[in-house]
């Protein structure tokens, strides 16, 4: 199969509304070419249902009352990717040596099929081999008993890890004796727990699908739910038909929150749809604190000239640090102030004054965000600006209201919850330590960013990635794949192939895993996982589809098999951990919120973590209160003759599975290599619709970051924003650039300027 032409892309006019009649022909193509319609039907008729699986795409949570077609476009996609009827078995890497799959896209990679049995490419070999399981688990035993220090190893997560697997899994890092556990967080929300946590007591968002239907204004920030989290259009939607009015915040018009045309409903297959957004304010990237800033300043002005529009018996009662908050922001002269913002923002303060006004006229107000806000130098500052707008007219902690960071991988807010970072709380380790009779270690660990410094420096003996793909996924392409190639052994707990198993330390092993569609039998019972949506739900999720291969292995058993080659079973019994009730089991000692966890999760539907803001509102802060916080007027300033380029997805993708080469809702097809920049900017630039250019990543490090051959689309972004998909635009984001506090790479927030084309046309 020939790798597609990606840099030479049709472009058209972007579309005025979303999903409908082409998402549903859409999604039957996908499931129909991976899947075929007897392996395919049976999995999307099971997806997102109660007695079903967890759809392997975004973390949006389910209503009680189902659709029988619960999904979206996208997660069919994802559905279709999983259950596809492809294989890779040894015979194709017999064919294909590493060097020449690294030269071949990531799309193209991940359209071979599902990995279906070990294999290992020894050190100066040429070509991955087979292995069989006992001889892997064996390999990766020794490596890790030979490192001089256990924090010699890295254990990486991606977000699509089931609670049970995730809670094996940092089990197993830390009775090797290691809190090296970075996870795809750390690259998307980290910036937004860190914000949380500090303001309001819980990383975690305080909203359910209930308030947002119940929320008299709903602000949309930083995120395109109509490709990223499509189903979230639907919970919009029945907001808006309750009279909900939404406010949508963003440098770039998505189709999505323009009109959406529910596809469950005959209203959503023809005419225009339902319109979302009642006011989109065109953002500067990297405007959104000066916006917020702007608003809560508006609103202390209003209410010290007597209009009482501040909750000022939940202020008082609740909160800590206004009277400091407030003089902070005051301060600043008011035309300074506001000539500061406009030029911040791009937005005028006609429009800030409108935004404040549908704010005053709303009594429940619910913030939703994603990236958009998360990645950027001051995203943990613009966070917590939100939640100073949230707090200062009683919006966390009743109904209709709340904040809504959200979660991209289905189940990345459980893989926290189940222990999955590199700063675990003492609480945690003592109650792990209670549980199991270890003593887990107490230093923190490598967070994404810096397991790369370490494992540049030579640190790093095993590098371990339980799902994702850390190469495409990290920042820096060229810095990580160096990085990489430093270590002495990778291992990649995998489904399909992707980028980071042809950039590989000395010695490379690909495990293959069992998917979230396929079943998972061990002793002729079928056993089942949970997850964790981004509102805080629990749930079980049950698998459907025959495994393609017996060589694949549930995550669950590849840690314990692990685990009983390292250790024994004593003091952890990791034998035992074949039955998930055990696994279960020990969450309930562990974590809080999961008491009587087996009970529960055999509820239909699941149930809801506790949350104390929400729930009582109750903070625990250091201060016992909910927090304002002072966060000065920071926003990115962009050298003349460059712009700033924030990093995204196209319709055809997800995070780094690419499932096509169409991104239709922006009028984008047959290709991936394009930058999208306003018609006022191009012309000032020099910079025609249609020629190519080679992106130049500009940082203060002095190494030029290049990202070559991209077509120039006039496109309707900001004034000074432009926008790349990744991961191809990965190579721009500098390591060392990164959100203060959470050490976020800065995907969001990329100086470029642009040059003519390297390569011939």
């Amino acid at each position: 199969m020939p790798d597609p032409v990606q840099d030479a892309p049709e472009v058209g006019l972007p579309k005025e509304s979303a999903a409908g009649i082409p998402a549903v022909l859409n999604s039957v193509r996908h499931v129909n070419d991976q899947a075929g319609i007897r392996r395919g039907l049976p999995a999307m008729l099971a997806v997102n249902q109660k007695k079903g699986f967890d759809c392997p795409g975004c973390a949006w949570p389910e209503p009680d009352k189902r659709h029988k077609a619960e999904f979206c476009e996208n997660g069919a996609k994802a559905v279709a990717e999983e259950a596809t009827r492809k294989t890779v078995t040894g015979d194709f890497f017999a064919r294909h040596p590493v060097a020449e799959l690294f030269d071949r896209s990531g799309y193209w990679l991940g359209q071979q099929g599902r990995l279906t049995e070990p294999v290992y490419l020894p050190e100066g070999a040429t070509h991955y081999e087979p292995v069989s399981w006992d001889r892997a688990l064996d390999m990766i035993a020794d490596e890790l008993r030979g490192l001089d220090s256990p924090d010699n190893a890295v254990f990486y997560t991606s977000g699509r890890t089931s609670n049970e697997a995730a809670f094996a899994y940092q089990l197993f890092a830390r009775q090797l004796g290691t809190n090296n556990l970075p996870d795809c967080s750390n690259m998307c929300h980290e910036s937004s727990g860190s914000a949380l946590t500090e303001t309001l007591g819980v990383g975690k968002g305080s909203v359910s699908l209930e308030d947002i239907n119940q929320a008299d204004l709903i602000i949309v920030a930083g995120q395109n739910p109509g490709t990223n989290h499509p189903r979230m259009l639907s919970a919009l939607e029945k907001a808006k038909r309750s009279g909900t009015r939404i406010i949508t915040v963003n440098p770039l018009p998505e189709a999505g929150m323009k009109a959406f045309r529910n596809p469950q409903y005959a209203r959503g297959l023809v005419g225009r749809g339902t319109e979302l957004t009642d006011l989109f304010a065109q953002i500067r990237l990297g405007g959104d604190l000066a916006l917020f800033s702007a608003v809560n300043r508006l609103l202390l002005e209003t209410d010290q000239r007597g209009e009482k529009v501040l909750d000022h018996g939940f202020v008082n009662s609740f909160t800590h640090g206004f009277e400091e908050f407030a003089e902070a922001l005051l301060a600043e002269p008011e035309d300074e102030f506001w000539s500061r913002t406009e030029r911040d923002t791009g937005l005028s303060r006609e429009l800030v004054e409108e935004i404040t006004a549908m704010v005053v006229a709303s009594e429940r107000i619910v913030v939703c965000w994603a990236m958009g806000l998360t990645q950027h130098k001051h995203s943990v500052p613009t966070i917590r600006e939100v939640v100073n707008f949230l707090l200062l007219r009683g919006n966390v902690g009743r109904p209709g209201a709340g904040v809504c960071p959200v979660r991209g991988h289905s189940n990345v807010q459980g893989d926290r919850t189940m222990g999955i970072f590199e700063r675990p709380a003492e609480s945690f380790l003592d109650a792990l330590g209670a549980e199991f009779g270890i003593e887990p270690p107490r230093e923190h660990g490598h967070d994404t960013v810096n397991a790369i410094r370490a494992m540049a420096r030579g640190e790093v003996g095993v590098f371990f990635a339980m799902g994702g793909n850390f190469v495409a996924a990290s920042p820096d392409t060229e810095v990580t794949e160096e990085a990489m190639r430093r270590v002495g052994l990778t291992v990649h707990v995998s489904t399909k192939l992707n980028r980071s198993h042809v950039v590989t330390g000395a010695r490379a092993l690909i495990l293959p895993a069992l998917a979230r569609s396929d079943r998972d039998l061990y002793d002729g019972q079928q056993r089942w996982v949970t997850v964790e949506d981004s509102m805080g739900l629990v749930h079980s999720s049950h698998g459907v589809l025959p495994p393609l291969s017996e060589g694949m292995r549930s995550e669950v058993d590849i840690v314990r098999e692990l685990g009983r080659r390292l250790f024994g079973n004593d003091p952890v019994d990791w034998d035992r951990m074949a039955d998930y009730d055990r696994v279960r089991d020990h969450v309930a000692a562990v974590v809080p919120g999961f008491e009587d966890f087996n009970a529960k999760a055999r509820r239909r539907g699941g149930f809801a973590l506790p949350h104390a803001p929400r729930d009582d509102r109750r903070f625990p802060t250091a201060t016992g209160l909910a927090n304002f916080t002072v966060n000065g007027t920071y926003a990115p300033q962009v050298p003349e003759g460059r712009l700033l380029l924030q990093t995204l997805r196209s319709h055809d993708q997800y995070n780094t599975t690419i499932y096509g080469l169409d991104d239709r809702y922006r009028g984008i097809h047959h290709g991936r290599r394009v930058v999208l920049v306003n018609p006022e900017d191009a012309g000032e630039l020099g910079l025609a619709d249609g020629a190519y250019t080679d992106l130049v990543g500009e940082w203060s490090d002095g190494r030029e970051r290049r990202a070559p051959h991209f077509r120039v689309v006039h496109y309707p972004t900001a004034r000074g924003s432009a926008a790349a998909y990744y991961p191809e635009t990965n190579v721009l984001v500098p390591l060392d650039s990164t959100a203060d506090v959470s050490n976020t790479p800065t995907s969001k927030s990329v100086v470029v300027r642009f040059e003519p084309s390297t390569q011939p046309a």
